[in-house]
């Protein structure tokens, strides 16, 4: 019994032992697999892709037949005619717009006449004998100080006069720009469409030559239209008979020239500054 027992685990072990020949088998078939992958990886490094090519240039006479092609066709002459027309318009209002733009800031400026037609029904003119008040400053003053003088001036229906232009007398846009910023009600405001007060800005050297002011702010009280363009006038016209200097405020100044003897020619102004 025993010798039976230990014999029959022997024999199952023989049965499953791989014979040498099932062992040969199967390693020749995984050595023929890894050589066909061997091969695989090997053609696929030797393929090269094509790189991407641009098409070649047309040649010279290819193109030269094409731009012939495009120039000979025949334009619509009703659509020619109509362009041609909106581009002689456009020009034509552009120049007409850029004309009425610089005959405005040259009237504002008084350096050129207003049109009496245009200014019908506006405010009236002063008349001949009675007095404007004109206060001559600098545009080397701060902005701020120009705007409240600005204020002021609207109220007493006076005149705010600069000897000569930022940039000199060829430039007008900057003195353009500064007219703008000091007579903006109000200072946020940027564009065509923005409120201004209602007083003149006028550049005017001759007005300060026949004061002998040099320096500012002066006040002087001008008999008649002081907003004629200085080209127009001669050295002989009418003057004030004095001249305030100080820093203070418009109504101290009008009160100093009264002091001064001017008391008729400010009577108007100071009447408008104080009902306002």
């Amino acid at each position: 019994m025993l010798v039976a027992i230990v014999a029959l685990p022997m024999a199952s072990l023989a049965q499953d032992r791989p014979s040498p020949g099932a062992r040969e088998k199967a390693q020749a078939e995984g050595d023929a697999a890894m050589e066909r992958v061997k091969r695989a990886v090997s053609n696929a490094k030797q393929t090269t892709v094509p790189s991407p090519t641009l098409p070649a240039p047309a040649d010279e006479g290819s193109r030269r037949r094409a731009f012939e092609g495009l120039n000979g066709r025949k334009a619509d002459p009703a659509l020619a005619k109509r362009a041609a027309d909106d581009v002689a318009k456009a020009r034509a209002d552009v120049a007409a717009e850029r004309e009425r733009a610089s005959a405005r800031i040259a009237q504002a400026l008084g350096l050129e006449a207003p049109d009496a037609a245009a200014l019908a029904g506006a405010a009236p003119t002063p008349a001949p004998t009675g007095w404007v008040p004109v206060l001559m400053v600098s545009s080397s003053m701060p902005v701020a100080v120009l705007r409240t003088y600005a204020a002021q001036l609207e109220k007493a229906g006076g005149v705010l006069a600069f000897r000569g232009m930022p940039g000199g007398m060829t430039k007008v846009a900057p003195m353009a720009r500064l007219a703008a910023q000091i007579l903006r009600i109000d200072p946020g405001c940027d564009g065509p469409a923005c409120a201004m007060r209602d007083v003149q800005v006028i550049v005017d050297p001759i007005l300060f030559r026949q004061h002998a002011v040099a320096r500012v702010p002066a006040l002087a009280m001008i008999p008649g239209d002081p907003t004629q363009p200085y080209c127009e006038r001669e050295e002989s016209s009418p003057r004030s008979a004095h001249v305030v200097y100080g820093d203070s405020a418009l109504s101290g100044l009008l009160d100093e020239y009264a002091r001064l003897g001017g008391r008729e020619e400010v009577r108007d102004a100071q009447a408008r500054l104080a009902r306002r």
